[in-house]
C-alpha cells in the first residue's frame, strides 16, 4: 500500500537524506510507486515552461508535510523578458567560460596553431 497516495497532486516539502546531508525539496507530489515517491516542480525559464521531477525513496525520508501556498516559483515575468538569449549569441556553441574568456581578451587554454601563408 502506498504511504503517501492521500497527498497525489499536493503541494508538499519534503526533507530527505542523500549521504550525511540532509536537503530540502518542494513540488507536487505526482506519484507514489509504494517504495518512493515523485515530486514534481514547474518553473518559467527564459519565457518557455519547464519542469523537474524527482524520485525519493521512502527510506530517505526524514520529514514531508503538505503546504497551502504554491511550491513552484516561476520567473518574475520582466527578469525573463531582460535575459540574454543565447540564440542571439554569435558564440552560441561556446560554454559560458569560454565567451567570458574571448569578451576578456585572455589567451584560451587551448590554442590552434595559424595556417602558414604561402
Amino acid at each position: 500500500m502506498a504511504s503517501y497516495s492521500q497527498l497525489l497532486g499536493r503541494n508538499i516539502t519534503v526533507q530527505y537524506r542523500t549521504g550525511g546531508f540532509l536537503l530540502p525539496a518542494s513540488g507536487t507530489l505526482v506519484a507514489d510507486s509504494g517504495r518512493s515517491i515523485f515530486l514534481e516542480q514547474h518553473m518559467l525559464v527564459r519565457g518557455k515552461q519547464a519542469y523537474f521531477r524527482w524520485e525519493i525513496p521512502y527510506q530517505y525520508i526524514h520529514r514531508l508535510e503538505e503546504v497551502s501556498a504554491p511550491a513552484n516559483q516561476s520567473v518574475p515575468e520582466d527578469i525573463a523578458e531582460t535575459a540574454p538569449d543565447p540564440a542571439d549569441d554569435a558564440d552560441y556553441p561556446l560554454s559560458p567560460l569560454a565567451r567570458a574568456a574571448n569578451a576578456s581578451g585572455s589567451p584560451s587554454l587551448i590554442s590552434f596553431p595559424q595556417p602558414h601563408k604561402t
